[in-house]
């Protein structure tokens, strides 16, 4: 589930920002006329006639911060800083600029992804008041998050991924009134995560291939993101309980590779929407809750890796939308015709190395006498009739209720 990154993708962005009448720079080059007024955007350096430099009562402020952060810059080997020479800030390369509603002109955001740049974030860049977006991704930027970014009031869009940054959860970030997407990935971030970050309104958040550590914030369940990777870190404990309460918009979670214990809360079949769930490399034990049937948009759904048991349920192999099935290296006794059917609806399914009677690579027979967690206790809606996805929710609310009464 990488990332991929389109070279128009910011000024995409910044489009939806400034108004219809502005006027977006980048560099200095090619023009395409814009809006009702006649406005341009120029996108690369120095291709045809370089635009009109911009008055300076709104970019002194920009040229200080980026002049600062030059002087931060150890290593440049693509030559993107030889460009930013002069207060014309919008002819620097990665920088874009606009007209904002006050008529003036102004920097509306820095892409620098992929530019290889050494060195670290100054405090300076707080400056930059207007940007909507900051994407320093694939770069060698050291250091921590510098403070003064709460400063950064109109910025939507962070990336910080593919660095050397490090530290705790640069808590800073939860401070930026505007964000919605945070990219932390790839980095050296460590320590526990706060749990303020599940309370903000977040649609996209990827702290994935850190060192982080410690319990997930019982408070997932406020977080409204589509989107939450939290892979390759060093979690502990259970999926907190308010997983499967939590928006009902999300899409995709990724919990892998850490070192998840206890068992696949009961809500999960909340999330109607739901495509990508990855909880595989954990120590994930018990039965897999009926409620997974709900999940009517699941494509992948990859649970390898763990210390699961019982039989694979038929529900969970009846979803029409999975593409990719992946119950390796578990401690399941069997499953129906219903899941063999996978195999001729070409649909990816991986049961290897679990307690299978009479299928192939399956675990040796001493290796299946003793299930991992089989004395577990799970909280699990009763199943004397029929799961009905449409009433889980008020099933689940009695449940949760009838257990914490004393």
């Amino acid at each position: 589930m990488g990332k991929t990154c389109l070279p128009l993708l910011p000024l995409l962005i910044l489009f939806q920002i400034i108004s219809n009448e502005a006027a977006i720079t980048v560099g200095g080059g090619v023009g395409i006329g814009l809006g009702n007024g006649g406005g341009g955007v120029w996108i690369g350096g120095g291709i045809g006639n370089t635009p009109t430099p911009p008055s300076v009562s709104k970019l002194s402020g920009a040229y200080t911060a980026l002049q600062a952060w030059k002087s931060a810059i150890t290593a440049d080997p693509l030559g993107i800083l030889n460009t930013w020479i002069g207060s014309d800030v919008c002819s620097y390369k990665g920088v874009f600029c606009g007209i904002g509603s006050d008529a003036e002109p102004l920097v509306a955001g820095v892409d620098l992804n992929h530019a290889n740049l050494q060195g670290t974030l100054v405090t300076e860049l707080s400056l930059l008041t207007d940007i909507s977006i900051l994407h320093l991704n694939s770069n060698r930027f050291s250091g921590t998050v510098p403070d003064s970014f709460r400063g950064l009031s109109s910025l939507q869009e962070l990336d910080l991924s593919n660095n050397h940054l490090s530290g705790p959860f640069p808590v800073v970030t939860l401070y930026i009134p505007n964000l919605v997407y945070l990219d932390l990935r790839f980095n050296s971030f460590s320590g526990p995560v706060p749990q303020d970050l599940f309370n903000k309104g977040l649609d996209a958040i990827f702290l994935n291939n850190n060192q982080f550590e410690g319990e997930i914030p019982q408070n997932l369940g406020n977080s409204p993101a589509s989107v939450i990777n939290l892979a390759n870190n060093k979690f502990s404990g259970n999926i907190p309980a308010t997983f499967g309460f939590m928006n009902s918009k999300l899409k995709e979670i990724l919990l892998l590779n850490n070192r998840l214990t206890g068992c696949i809360p009961e809500g999960v079949g909340l999330f109607s929407e739901m495509q990508v769930l990855d909880v595989s490399r954990n120590s994930l034990m018990g039965h897999l809750p009926d409620t997974i049937s709900c999940l009517s948009d699941i494509e992948v759904l990859n649970l390898a890796h763990n210390q699961l048991s019982g039989e694979l349920p038929d529900l969970v192999c009846s979803l029409r939308t999975l593409m990719n099935l992946t119950v390796a290296y578990n401690f399941f006794s069997g499953f129906s015709q219903e899941c063999s059917k996978l195999f001729t609806r070409n649909a990816g399914f991986d049961f290897s190395l679990n307690c299978i009677p009479g299928r192939d690579m399956q675990r040796p027979q001493p290796e299946c006498s003793v299930i991992p967690g089989s004395g577990l206790s799970c909280l699990r809606i009763p199943a004397a009739q029929p799961l009905v996805c449409g009433t889980l929710l008020g099933n689940l609310k009695a449940n949760r209720t009838s257990s914490s009464s004393p």
